[in-house]
């Protein structure tokens, strides 16, 4: 099992993959055990012969997380990571939600759906990533939340053109319009202004999120703090990189290179040895990041009734 979780994380986990031999040998383990599990569930998604199919499987899941049902052994292992790090079953099924909404029509609206979405499919794993890696002080789910959530919004960026491939928008309509996913492979004339406007306000709002997960670093065990500011960094610097490129999506697939990661890596732990990172001590969580999470577990806001949101 650890063996099939490592080639999981390797291949399809890269940025992730070079961060984790920053954490020590037992958080690493479980950390590439819940890695392997959320790759299953999204596997659940997009390699089901159907949507039926899919969300029947995901469902399935569902109810096996939520009674403690072990229903194969990747299901049965992560019971045990469960229980092992006082995961709560609620986030885990946030996580399950969160993907099973891939499978109908993925057109959102405005950015407050967006970054409800954010929290459920990657806010979630940052709050699991807490539990794994031994956090002992809740405050500190809320920046995990963030970092999640910006990582999340790169990726959107990032990845504009495939998602529309797979006939799905995430790009709000507040900030793109009401457009089909066709129309963003690459799109025209008239369009490209208007998409790439989008891109870069989505990327200035996973700004602010990375700075928030940045702040709540100091909350991490000391030898955590390292993998995961350079998880992070790596990530950022995929939207970054993506700002240099006139936020042009449609052209190529946006990449860290080997001597990139290298030197982020570097940077990375030359701030944290200068205390420049993980010294948020006394800094305060900007509330305003979770006010459109309102409800959802675990957030700053998650008291807000249902109807209020």
């Amino acid at each position: 099992m650890p063996d099939d979780a490592d080639t999981v994380l390797a291949t399809r986990g890269r940025s992730f993959y070079w961060a984790r031999h920053l954490l020590g040998s037992r958080h690493a383990a479980r950390a590439t055990r819940l890695y392997r599990f959320c790759r299953y569930v999204d596997d659940l998604a997009d390699e089901a012969p159907s949507p039926e199919l899919a969300w029947q499987a995901l469902d399935a899941l569902g109810v096996a997380i939520a009674g403690q049902q072990a229903t194969n052994t990747l299901v049965a292992d992560v019971l045990d990571l469960m229980q092992e790090c006082a995961i709560e079953p609620a986030i885990m099924l946030e996580l399950i939600h969160g993907v099973r909404s891939d499978l109908g029509e993925v057109r959102f609206v405005d950015e407050t759906s967006l970054l409800r979405y954010c929290y459920r499919v990657a806010g979630t794993v940052g709050i699991m990533m807490c539990r794994v890696l031994d956090v002992q002080d809740d405050a500190a789910l809320r920046h995990a939340i963030d970092l999640g959530i910006g990582m999340q919004l790169t990726n959107i960026c990032r990845d504009v053109a495939d998602d529309a491939a797979l006939g799905r928008r995430y790009l709000p309509a507040t900030l793109v319009g009401h457009c089909e996913p066709a129309a963003l492979l690459c799109p025209g004339p008239m369009l490209r202004p208007v998409v790439t406007r989008g891109v870069k306000v989505l990327l200035a709002t996973a700004e602010r999120y990375y700075r928030s997960g940045e702040q709540g670093l100091h909350y991490l065990p000391t030898g955590a703090r390292a993998a995961i500011l350079v998880a992070a960094r790596l990530y950022r610097a995929i939207g970054r990189r993506l700002g240099h490129h006139s936020h042009d999506y449609w052209s190529g697939r946006i990449t860290v290179s080997t001597a990139g990661k290298i030197g982020l890596t570097l940077q990375a732990l030359g701030d944290l040895a200068a205390g420049r990172s993980a010294n948020g001590h006394g800094a305060q969580h900007d509330a305003l990041l979770h006010a459109p999470l309102a409800g959802l577990p675990l957030t700053v806001f998650d008291a807000v009734p249902e109807h209020v949101r």
